[in-house]
This record gives structure tokens, sequence and C-alpha cells, in this order.
């Protein structure tokens, strides 16, 4: 446990960040499942929407280093191709 006033107050900011982090990463996990869904359900209209949310979304964690950059990169690359995929079966 913290001593001091300075590490109480580290503890404090660390719950909330790590609270608002866990937020994030379980959006884009949800974001993911949602797209790899309509993807297996061949419903392009849709996914294509989700993979644009999902991109921006990447993009943002990113930015704000909730994620590492080449993570977002390759995630949103992995997304994408299975979106080409599904445009090529027609």
């Amino acid at each position: 446990m913290p001593i001091t006033h300075s590490a109480k107050k580290e503890l404090r900011k660390a719950k909330k960040r790590s609270a608002h982090n866990k937020a994030i990463k379980d959006n884009l996990a949800w974001l993911e499942r949602n797209f790899l869904k309509q993807v297996a359900a061949k419903d392009q209209k849709k996914a294509k929407e989700l993979l644009l949310k999902l991109q921006k979304a990447f993009d943002k964690a990113a930015k704000r280093e909730i994620i590492k950059k080449n993570r977002a990169s390759r995630k949103k690359s992995r997304l994408t191709k299975k979106l080409n995929n599904l445009l090529m079966v027609k």
C-alpha cells in the first residue's frame, strides 16, 4: 500500500486511467467482433461501415498510446484484407 500522500494520489490516478483504457479496449474488441460477424454473414454494407469505425477507433487508441501504433496498423491491415476477400468473392 502507498504511504505518502503523493503515492496515494498516483494510485488513484492509475486506477482511473486503467479503467478508462479498459473501456476503450473493450469497445475496440466489441467493434471487431461485430465486424467479423458481418464478414461471416457476408453483409458487405454493414461490414464496410464497421471497418471505417474500427479504423478510426484504432487510430485514436494508438494516438493516445492505449495500444501500440504497430498493433493498430496490423489489425487494420488484417481486417481490411478480410473485407477485400469478401468483396472479391461476390
